[in-house]
């Protein structure tokens, strides 16, 4: 009976490494452009079993003192802080009845996007990042998405929420063609979007998803708003993750952490599209928040906790006020999340 072999290159092995030598290692063992992927199975083998050797022989080193943030203004990193505050409201209009009609335009196609210092993922994207734009809107408006697929692979966008049918994305957009999305926004609260071609689980896996914001009519009490998308990326193609970040960049909240006020009220829009894992988490330390489960009803009893669970798709809004001034660590409640790249910190003031 064939039986793996114990030498895959695989997250576990990687948390036995060190987070600094293990994303080292991915970066120049794994996304290299002379990398494994270029070698014939023999050679992917005997790679891999020095891989695992080499880990190893830098445990004791790797974890010593555990894992130093890049302090590396990259692209990716400068990415992930845009999308933490960027709302995307569409090109706003007024239709004959009155109503407001808000048109976006959304690009899928192929680019490498760097998740963490010196690693870049070969993703499908929306509009060139990972996640896709935050689309916002209020409940009511008339939203008029123009897709165009850009990649050469068949993709659509499904969007949570409550449509018609023929506007589900169900249906694939070929290469090089488009299609227009058009539906009245409802229900209130915090949805998302992402590819529904199969294979769903690579579909989605590649980075074609976003966040997907409605306003209730009646605005929320004025608050502090950031936006957060827990993912994760498997670079070995083994259908297991090997770096876990929030919108996109490993560790980015930890390098540079978030800047809140004590006393004010923090909004965070929080989903999980996270592929090959049953349940992503987050967890805030020496505080605790109220969870609106997707958001849809701003007068809910929410509940009161410092722990979360969300599975693929699932979202919702957390409310948080920083009781005094410091330094507030948040992360997955999953240990190995956390320690490939799932952290990071509010910091109040």
């Amino acid at each position: 009976m064939f039986q793996k072999p114990d030498n895959k290159l695989s997250r576990r092995n990687l948390l036995k490494l060190g987070t600094t030598g293990a994303f080292a290692l991915i970066g120049s063992a794994l996304l290299n452009p002379s990398s494994l992927f270029g070698k014939p199975p023999v050679a992917l083998a005997q790679d891999k079993h020095d891989i695992h050797h080499a880990m190893k022989e830098q445990l004791h080193e790797g974890m010593k003192h555990g894992y130093v943030p890049s302090t590396e203004v990259t692209e990716g990193f400068k990415a992930a802080q845009h999308a933490l505050t960027a709302f995307d409201y569409g090109k706003v209009s007024k239709l004959p009845d009155g109503r407001t009609l808000r048109e976006y335009e959304i690009t899928a196609f192929e680019t490498n996007v760097e998740i963490a210092k010196g690693i870049k993922f070969p993703g499908w994207t929306f509009n060139g990042t990972i996640p896709g734009p935050t689309i916002r809107c209020t409940e009511g408006d008339v939203l008029r998405v123009k897709f165009t697929n850009g990649t050469m692979h068949p993709h659509s966008i499904h969007f949570h929420g409550m449509h018609p049918t023929n506007m589900d994305g169900l249906e694939a957009v070929p290469s090089g063609d488009s299609f227009i999305y058009e539906f009245e926004a409802k229900p209130a609260g915090m949805h998302v979007y992402h590819c529904h071609v199969a294979p769903l689980a690579r579909h989605i896996h590649k980075g074609l998803y976003g966040n997907f914001i409605i306003d209730p009519k009646k605005p929320r009490t004025a608050a502090k708003e950031f936006n957060m998308l827990m993912n994760g990326y498997d670079l070995d193609l083994d259908g297991e993750n090997e770096i876990y970040t929030v919108n996109g960049y490993a560790f980015a909240y930890q390098q540079e952490p978030i800047k809140v006020k004590a006393g004010e009220l923090v909004r965070i829009y929080l989903s999980n599209l996270t592929e090959f894992d049953l349940i992503n988490s987050f967890h805030l330390h020496a505080n605790f928040f109220n969870y609106y489960a997707t958001g849809a009803d701003p007068e809910a009893r929410p509940a009161y906790t410092d722990t979360i669970m969300q599975c693929q798709g699932e979202r919702g809004i957390l409310e948080i006020v920083f009781p005094s001034p410091g330094r507030y660590m948040f992360h997955a409640h999953q240990s190995e999340f956390a320690e490939l790249g799932w952290m990071g910190f509010f910091i109040a003031e």
